[in-house]
């Protein structure tokens, strides 16, 4: 019963955490939110043997790591709707951040899990590469890439609004 107790705590507290680290990854409100809840599935299975000082750690990894395996899986392929989807409702994202993460959905998934995982969460390149399970060399190309990619994109995008 304790373990529920502690699990259901974590979760209300960290549940908002969890969904914008996600919205920064893929960049839909409502993938973000089943992003995050499969993540908290995934720590919960094994809840008894996560340690509470890492708890943070391990959902954030889950969480990268579920993005990323939904990326693998639907890469290339395009989804045809008959009408636009409505965009969710923000959650931390205000107006003048839009252009930046408009151009950070422009970087491909795993250059931006590893910018999300060292600038939103500030970790270092060896805590990068243990959460992604790569090496060090891997992080830093690909941060390299990541942000070369993201300045590209968020320049363009100025420059395209510039024009209007």
């Amino acid at each position: 019963m304790r373990r529920d107790e502690e699990f259901s705590e974590f979760f209300t507290s960290r549940f908002d955490w969890a969904r914008r680290t996600a919205y920064a990854l893929c960049g839909d409100w409502s993938e973000a939110e089943e992003l995050a809840q499969n993540a908290f599935v995934k720590a919960y299975a094994k809840w008894g043997s996560v340690r509470q000082e890492s708890a943070d750690a391990y959902v954030r990894t889950i969480l990268t790591r579920l993005f990323l395996d939904t990326r693998r899986r639907v890469r290339g392929r395009e989804h045809p709707v008959a009408d636009v989807p409505e965009r969710g409702v923000g959650g931390g994202f205000t107006e003048q951040n839009s252009r930046l993460h408009d151009a950070l959905q422009r970087v491909p998934p795993k250059q931006r899990a590893v910018l999300v995982l060292r600038y939103v969460h500030d970790l270092s390149i060896e805590q990068t590469a243990a959460e992604l399970g790569c090496s060090q060399g891997n992080v830093k190309s690909q941060t390299a890439r990541g942000l070369a990619t993201l300045r590209e994109a968020y320049g363009s995008r100025v420059n395209s609004e510039s024009v209007r």
